[in-house]
C-alpha cells in the first residue's frame, strides 16, 4: 500500500495540432512562389545566350526542367491540386512583364528572339501538363 496521494491522471490526448503542418505547407508555398520568380529570371537571362553568334536554346531546356521540378515541389509541399499555380502565376507575370517595352525603349524579351518565344511556350505547356496531371491524379490515401 502506497502512502503517496493519488496523482491526477493526465487528460486524454486529443488530435495532434495542425499548426506545424500548416506552417510547413505555407513555407513550402512561399518557397514555390519565390522559386518561380528566380527560375523565371534565370531563364530570361539565358534566353540571349549565344555561341559563335547564334542563339542556343538552353533556356528552353531550363524552363521545362525547372517548371517540372517546381510543379512537383509545390504539389508535394502544399498537398493541394491547385498548388501548381503557386510557381506558375509569378512565372507567367514575369514573362509578361519581360515582353513589354518600357518608356525608355528597353525590352527583356524581344519578338525576334526565337529562344524567348519557344521558352515561354514550352514553360507554359509544362505548367499546363503538370497541372493537368495533378488534377487527374488519384488522391493518395494517408498512411497510418
Amino acid at each position: 500500500m502506497s502512502l503517496a496521494p493519488d496523482e491526477p491522471t493526465p487528460p486524454p490526448a486529443g488530435p495532434p495540432s495542425r499548426l506545424p503542418d500548416l506552417g510547413l505547407r505555407a513555407a513550402g508555398g512561399l518557397v514555390s512562389v519565390v522559386a518561380g520568380v528566380v527560375t523565371g529570371l534565370v531563364e530570361l537571362m539565358l534566353a540571349t545566350v549565344r555561341v559563335a553568334g547564334q542563339l542556343i536554346g538552353v533556356s528552353v531546356l531550363v524552363a521545362i526542367g525547372a517548371n517540372i521540378v517546381l510543379s512537383w515541389f509545390a504539389h508535394e509541399t502544399v498537398g493541394r491540386r491547385w498548388s501548381v499555380a503557386l510557381p506558375a502565376v509569378p512565372w507567367f507575370l514575369l514573362m509578361a512583364v519581360a515582353a513589354i517595352r518600357t518608356n525608355e525603349g528597353d525590352l527583356l524579351l524581344a519578338g525576334n528572339n526565337w529562344v524567348g518565344l519557344v521558352m515561354i511556350m514550352a514553360g507554359a505547356m509544362t505548367f499546363a501538363v503538370m497541372g493537368f496531371r495533378q488534377i487527374l491524379a488519384v488522391p493518395r490515401t494517408p498512411r497510418g
